[in-house]
């Protein structure tokens, strides 16, 4: 039997597939689902796909090529058009209509395609041949973000402010709402020693 998504999946899973490509907000963003391959160890990391669903998915898809390449393509797609329907709400405009409609096209793929299995704490939904679909992964990313959207933590999605395109999409957790970044360690910590070399040159021309 087939487990692609839990019942539920999480609220953010969405947004971290949206960072699948690094400086998403530049005007150079570097894709990293290069290939099918990619698309399924990104699945495997995030435990969308066991690990024996994913090699019975990669000896699918080396005889099914083409569905495969389809599949890739539909998962950047429904990537852009999260991406753009969350930037879109964080910027205070509406989504563009072909963006929300390829999003609904895709929750509308995950109800037809899944199915109810029985284990033994209850039930999931899944697909009884994890092969039937080589895009089947992309269902519990869909809901995420169908869930996501229509609750009211959709506020607080908010998009790394690095002044150089991270483009990073994050859920804040924090009680006053103030992350700012997609880690302090990285363009947290740039940006503060922006601050600070900024801070040290008006400091040196003063004294000049």
């Amino acid at each position: 039997m087939g487990h692609f998504n839990a019942e539920e999946p999480p609220l953010n899973l969405c947004l971290e597939f949206t960072n699948t490509v690094d400086w998403h907000g530049s005007q150079h963003p570097e894709e990293r689902l290069i290939t099918y391959r990619d698309l399924i160890a990104w699945a495997t990391e995030h435990g969308l796909v066991e690990k024996d669903e994913s090699n019975q998915l990669l000896i699918a898809a080396g005889t099914r090529q083409d569905e495969a390449a389809t599949a890739l393509a539909r998962a950047r797609e429904l990537r852009e058009a999260i991406y753009l329907i969350f930037l879109a709400g964080i910027e205070g405009q509406p989504p563009d209509p072909s963006d929300l409609e390829t999003l609904n096209t895709a929750l509308a793929r995950a109800v037809q395609g899944s199915r109810l299995i029985a284990s033994e704490s209850g039930y999931t939904w899944g697909w009884a041949d994890p092969t039937a679909s080589l895009d089947g992964l992309l269902s519990p990313i869909a809901r995420s973000a169908g869930a996501l959207l229509t609750s009211e933590k959709r506020e607080r999605v908010g998009q790394c402010e690095d002044d150089r395109g991270c483009g990073y999409l994050f859920l804040d957790t924090s009680k006053n709402r103030s992350r700012r970044w997609c880690k302090m360690g990285d363009c947290g910590n740039r940006a503060k020693q922006k601050r600070y070399q900024k801070r040290s040159r008006k400091n040196s021309s003063e004294i000049a």
